[in-house]
């Protein structure tokens, strides 16, 4: 089952069980006369908006508590137990929305509870449903997770044997990376094995889901090397459990039905974080664009006088997992800025600035447009500043554990921009990237309302430049 498919089924049958749950209450209360009066009781002629709303308001809930988030092979009774926390949450909103003003205690809890086990009972059911279909595709060999493993060859021989020994973890060995002699993949005669260094390569080539590492203890040099390599691509590593004691709090211990995995580097937020995070970052980019519009026509026209060229400057910036993407900002410099020197970074007083960009840049409005990348999801309010495929592959090499920047969305501002100056040297670049590191392994609400706190505080006192 392709990761497409569970969506849209999960949806389905989610929506489904919803509709159900709702009727099943109205059926209760009004024809069998199971409940007493509640006090909310939709008249018969608007049962049918009233359910469409409360199904909306629990596929909103789900969403929002990352009950759509990726489960591959993950234990059935973890994602009930989850299911348990969220209902309970969305009955407690739904409680203080429609009943708190004409409350009746026993009434209030009666029909509660029978909305909340029909809710909990039939969303269950159909979840159960879905996954034991996924299982059972997945042990018939469809939708398999397409894995590349990397590690000293005694250990790739007992790590494929225990992939094999449990088919309904759902991985598939599509390449390997062996440290000592061998071949390349596993069945292949390939007679030499591909380098780390070739870790990229293989996982665009292979379309790799997840890297799992069978290293000994002594392997410090080649584990981080295996990191730095896969920092910034869309996937899940995973290792034998030996190297738990070196990584500490980067890693997550799971059982993939008997197959003894530790996931590296999680997801930095929880899902409910990370969903009020974009939330606020359309909110607050719409809310920007819109009401200050005549202020950004009106910078947009000076632009245009005062100096030749387009206002609106467009550039190729790397987001996350190494994705490019166009990045918009107010033009600050001459339009032949780079003509004779290349990609080079800004200075402080930089000859190249026009007068309005000059000043632009000290009150940092020209990042205006960057909420239009915002608003479409490009980037985030707050993240590590986006950086140019050509300085990306330069300081990748440059600097270790560059790239794990891109594990998260960039943003307009950072941790690293209201704790240090802009760039202008590497060592710069390298102190910045100790910030962004410390804002992705520390990342929450409270630190990115923070972080917006100062970033406004630097452009109405036009700190920048």
């Amino acid at each position: 089952m392709s990761r497409r498919t569970e969506l849209v089924a999960l949806f389905a049958v989610d929506a489904l069980a919803l509709v159900g749950a709702n009727l099943l209450w109205h059926a209760a209360r009004f024809r069998w006369g199971w409940l007493r009066d509640p006090v909310f009781s939709p008249e018969p002629t608007v049962l049918g908006p009233v359910v469409a709303v409360l199904t909306v308001y629990w596929l909103i809930t789900f969403l929002f508590f990352g009950m759509y988030r990726e489960r591959y092979a993950a234990s059935r009774f973890d994602e009930i137990v989850l299911l348990v926390k969220v209902v309970t949450v969305g009955m407690l909103v739904l409680f203080f929305l429609l009943f708190i003003e004409n409350l009746d205690a026993y009434s209030a809890r009666v029909n509660l509870l029978f909305y909340w086990m029909a809710v909990f009972g039939l969303v269950a059911t159909g979840r159960i449903v879905v996954r034991s279909v996924q299982k059972a595709l997945i042990l018939r060999g469809r939708g398999l997770h397409r894995a590349l493993v990397v590690g000293w060859d005694d250990r790739l021989e007992v790590l494929h044997r225990d992939v094999a020994r449990y088919p309904e973890a759902g991985l598939q060995i599509v390449g390997a990376i062996r440290l000592g002699l061998g071949r390349g993949r596993p069945g292949s005669e390939e007679d030499v094995s591909p380098s780390i260094a070739e870790l990229p390569r293989l996982i665009d080539e292979l379309e790799v889901q997840d890297v799992l590492i069978a290293l000994g203890p002594d392997a410090h040099e080649e584990l981080l090397e295996v990191l730095r390599q896969c920092d910034g691509k869309a996937v899940s590593l995973k290792l034998v459990p030996d190297f738990y004691s070196i990584i500490g709090g980067m890693a997550r211990t799971e059982h993939m039905y008997g197959l003894p995995l530790i996931e590296v580097m999680p997801e930095p937020m929880p899902a409910w974080e990370q969903s009020s995070k974009r939330l606020i970052d359309l909110v607050v980019s719409s809310m920007v664009l819109v009401v200050g519009l005549p202020a950004w026509l009106v910078l947009a026209v000076l632009i245009r006088i005062t100096s030749p060229g387009p206002a609106i400057y467009r550039q190729q910036r790397v987001g996350r997992h190494g994705r490019e993407f166009s990045m918009y900002k107010f033009r600050t410099m001459r339009r032949d800025a780079e003509a004779e020197t290349g990609p080079v970074w800004a200075v402080a007083d930089d000859p190249r600035y026009t007068p309005v960009g000059r000043w632009l840049r000290r009150t940092r409005l020209d990042e205006i447009p960057q909420f239009w990348n915002v608003f479409k999801g490009d980037m985030s309010l707050v993240g590590p500043r986006p950086e140019r495929p050509f300085f990306v592959e330069k300081l990748s090499r440059d600097i270790p554990l560059y790239n794990r920047r891109h594990r998260v969305k960039p943003g307009i501002t950072g941790w690293a921009q209201v704790k240090w100056k802009y760039d202008g040297s590497l060592d710069d670049v390298r102190q910045k990237v100790k910030y962004d590191l410390f804002y992705i392994e520390n990342m929450s609400l409270r630190r990115d309302f923070q972080i917006i706190v100062r970033t406004i505080t630097t452009a109405l006192k036009a700190r920048g430049h």
